[in-house]
């Protein structure tokens, strides 16, 4: 299973990044994939989520509205639209697959190796 992020990058405070995420070798259908994001000397924190089987979505507060998570099936790719960024939005991004509704880390299994985001 190898996830492959990409679509980091520096960006100006209200930009607009869309990372991707393709899952290779995976068979994701009945699992969720998630987007997750550390800043340092913080800990990491759920973004948002998509359940790949029925396109369910959940987002954290902290991007809600500014952020969207999609997916193309035909691709096995992961997107995770972001807009209106802010400074406090600075952190390696994680793509994650194979958990559960919840979206916290400690429930997928599998990681890709990130991709920065930097907002000033």
């Amino acid at each position: 299973v190898q996830l492959v992020e990409s679509g980091g990058g520096s960006v100006q405070a209200g930009g607009s990044l869309r990372l991707s995420c393709v899952a290779k070798g995976y068979e994701y259908r009945d699992h969720c994939m998630g987007w997750f994001r550390q800043a340092p000397g913080l800990e990491r924190e759920g973004v948002a989520r998509i359940a790949t089987g029925s396109g369910n979505t959940y987002y954290a507060d902290s991007v809600k509205g500014r952020s969207t998570i999609s997916q193309d099936n035909a691709k096995d790719t992961v997107y995770l639209q972001m807009n209106s960024l802010k400074p406090e939005d600075t952190a390696m991004y994680y793509c994650a697959a194979g958990g559960n509704l919840a979206l916290t880390a400690r429930y997928y299994p599998y990681w890709g190796q990130g991709t920065q985001v930097t907002v000033s």
